[in-house]
């Protein structure tokens, strides 16, 4: 499945704060986790994160540390912040509100496979 360019950097903040909540990670290993989450269907590049991971250290909400992996290669590391942590909250409340109203109106709507039936 493709999801829509729209949706996902609707998304993209609060996934990429989600999955630094549970620590730093360096930038493939943020990579590699959204494509986790997601079952496979998302699958970002370093073109659409590494400008995102900027944006967040700018506005404060992650902040980054230069490290050495085990294999010896430096790394960029990013870790939420207290900011980042309080948007986090403030998107999970945004993204809750959006998810019911989506939730009410699919239950009320009827299936995609019967929107087409009698159209033939």
């Amino acid at each position: 499945m493709r999801i829509e360019k729209d949706l996902v950097a609707a998304a993209a903040t609060p996934l990429v704060l989600g999955i630094l909540v549970d620590g730093d990670l360096y930038g493939y290993a943020i990579l590699k986790r959204v494509g986790e989450l997601s079952g496979g269907s998302m699958q970002w590049t370093d073109g659409m994160l590494y400008p995102l991971l900027h944006r967040l250290e700018r506005l404060g909400y992650v902040t980054s540390l230069w490290g050495t992996s085990d294999a010896g290669r430096r790394r960029k590391h990013y870790a939420i912040t207290d900011l980042g942590r309080e948007q986090l909250a403030e998107r999970q409340e945004q993204w809750a509100v959006v998810a019911d109203a989506l939730r009410q109106v699919w239950q009320a709507a009827p299936r995609p496979s019967t929107l087409t039936e009698g159209w033939a």
